[in-house]
């Protein structure tokens, strides 16, 4: 129960985070924008996670290891905010949001057990939101449809990372840690690059706001690595797709046709029934 409900409170988190980041998607590249995010989510959390317990039984292999987990959420984020950049909240969102399918595969190579029909139900609805962009540009429908998969594969092994390194030390030092790692990766990526970053700077207030939604819905995440069936957190959580779709849809006007809120529908219902079998 506890993992269901941490679950959800990241699904509102997220929801919210990323309707944001459609909004503002257009003003910066996506690294400039999730740079100065995860700068903002650290310094946040850095006075909590200063004084938390469990540092003490932080070793040099456990702290590479959330090293590694901090720069695959950062990639699985990066590619989330890519995806939205190119293609609409109902393309993107269902896509991102059907992560489960690979977090509750890795519970099932851990001796889970999930029903095939689900699986075929979850896909069967990612095919009918596609398939209602037919009248979008080929090769941007194809982009964001990557990108997007990518944020999926990023965030469900990074969340499957999180629990286990919770399971050894406090959830605070280990959500700073990844945070830290992700936010050095991307700025070795902006640097590389040349991504100018003055842009993001200058909508600092927006970016403050989404690095703590960020890190609020990942230490909830990374919670649940403490209670049982931790997997439920990550399955409850891609909820955050369909609150964004309901945002976009209210908020910004995009259109929905009556075959993707069914689509939708079955991704979000074929998802929690998979995390849940």
């Amino acid at each position: 129960m506890q993992s269901l409900i941490l679950g959800l409170v990241a699904a509102l988190l997220w929801g919210v985070h990323d309707f944001t980041v459609r909004r503002i998607g257009a003003k910066a590249d996506a690294a400039a924008l999730y740079l100065i995010v995860l700068a903002m989510g650290a310094l946040l959390l850095a006075p909590f996670a200063a004084s938390a317990e469990g540092w003490q039984r932080l070793t040099p292999a456990l702290t590479l290891f959330c090293v590694g987990t901090g720069l695959v959420y950062a990639l699985g984020v990066y590619a989330l905010y890519r995806a939205f950049a190119i293609g609409p909240v109902r393309l993107v969102a269902p896509i991102c949001g059907a992560y489960p399918l690979l977090s509750v595969a890795i519970a099932v190579a851990q001796g889970q057990h999930a029903g095939a029909l689900v699986w075929l139900a979850v896909l069967a609805g990612i095919a009918v939101v596609a398939q209602g962009e037919k009248g979008a540009a080929q090769g941007g429908q194809a982009a964001a449809i990557a990108w997007a998969v990518l944020a999926a594969a990023g965030f469900a092994i990074s969340f499957d990372l999180l629990h286990k390194a919770a399971q050894s030390v406090a959830d605070l030092p280990v959500a700073l840690i990844a945070r830290l790692a992700g936010f050095a990766g991307m700025l070795l990526w902006v640097v590389a690059r040349r991504i100018p970053v003055r842009p993001a700077l200058a909508i600092w207030p927006t970016l403050l706001l989404m690095g703590a939604l960020d890190v609020a819905g990942m230490f909830a995440v990374t919670a649940a690595g403490a209670f049982a069936r931790p997997e439920f957190a990550s399955v409850t959580s891609s909820c955050f797709g369909l609150v964004t779709i309901l945002l976009a849809w209210r908020f910004l006007a995009e259109p929905m046709t009556r075959a993707q809120w069914l689509g939708a529908a079955i991704v979000f219902a074929g998802v929690a029934a998979l995390g849940l079998v």
